[in-house]
């Protein structure tokens, strides 16, 4: 078992009980699943660039992604419907947690003057989405192998009510927020 969830079993469920007054175990806020995309403009000309985002999102979370496809024509952009325009992977269980893990610890303290991600971007339901600009923060990409440096997006999915809640659990869960 990742140490992160351990962590949440034993230490973070009765904090969070205490804190917000849950009566059930069941109430408390979870994270339910990680989603990593990629975005990829350029792979309407460039389909080289869709196999490497792919070779890359599978080097960093260790699962193969799926091929997002365009859902509209959108004639300014050169845009057909299904063509594809990113990659992505969604990771539940222990492999959530190690990415959550090594996410914390490892890529967002080599950002060139770290200071904390932003504490603000909550969608109003408890879910976080934080955008990263390059993918060389993780330890895993070997810098002469990139093609192109790319941003990516990481979404974590709670079952928290409120953004207060999803705030604090992934506080207590080791996301680096900055303080003001």
């Amino acid at each position: 078992m990742p140490r992160l969830k351990d962590r949440y079993k034993t230490e973070m469920v009765p904090a969070l009980m205490q804190e917000f007054g849950y009566r059930n175990v069941m109430e408390v806020p979870r994270l339910e699943k990680i989603v990593v995309n990629v975005g990829l403009g350029e792979a309407l000309e460039n389909v080289k660039a869709l196999d490497a985002a792919a070779k890359d999102v599978s080097t960093i979370t260790g699962q193969k992604p799926i091929i997002t496809r365009a859902k509209k024509s959108i004639a300014t952009f050169r845009l057909r419907e299904g063509n594809p325009i990113g990659v992505k992977v969604t990771l539940r269980g222990n492999r959530m947690y190690d990415f959550l893990d090594r996410l914390c610890n490892a890529a967002l303290p080599r950002q060139r003057d770290f200071r904390g991600v932003s504490p603000d971007a909550f969608d109003g339901r408890g879910n976080y989405t934080l955008g990263l600009r390059e993918q060389l923060l993780w330890p895993e990409i070997d810098y002469d192998s990139i093609d192109k440096v790319r941003g990516m997006e990481v979404t974590m999915v709670t079952t928290a009510q409120t953004d207060e809640e999803g705030r604090r659990l992934l506080q207590l869960l080791g996301m680096p927020f900055q303080r003001f």
